[in-house]
């Protein structure tokens, strides 16, 4: 599902829950790929709702 707008809120919001969950990953010795970097970008710019960045993690490693 796309979204078309957010406000600057809810992208803040989004971008210090991606940010969190990186360095929540990195500290227990994970790394976040290329491909999961633009998805989270796609994620805080409004391009894609939290379902979408989902399905697309999921897809990404064979877990549909």
């Amino acid at each position: 599902m796309s979204i078309t707008s957010i406000t600057a809120g809810e992208r803040a919001e989004r971008e210090r829950r991606v940010a969190e969950a990186i360095h929540s990953g990195e500290m227990e010795g994970l790394t976040v790929s290329a491909e999961a970097r633009v998805d989270s970008a796609d994620y805080v710019a409004g391009r894609i709702d939290s379902a979408e960045l989902v399905a697309r993690a999921r897809a990404r490693y064979g877990l549909d």
